[in-house]
């Protein structure tokens, strides 16, 4: 499972902590996103409307953490 989170600055007025947490993609997920991805590129939304429960911002983060160089 990936967990993300980032903080501000905690010495300003409004300090901000906010996490991300992604469940894990099954393998279907994973083939689809792929399949979707070279069909409609980067067009998250899209491809997120086909995985019940996936958000685009999901799909989006899961991609270019697997993807990144």
């Amino acid at each position: 499972m990936c967990n993300f989170q980032q903080s501000s600055n905690t010495n300003s007025e409004n300090p901000t902590l906010y996490s991300i947490t992604m469940r894990e993609f099954s393998e279907d997920e994973e083939k689809l996103i792929a399949r979707m991805f070279k069909l409609v590129g980067k067009r998250w939304h899209l491809i997120a409307g086909r995985i019940p429960g996936r958000t685009a911002a999901e799909i989006e983060m899961y991609w270019t953490t697997k993807h990144s160089s």
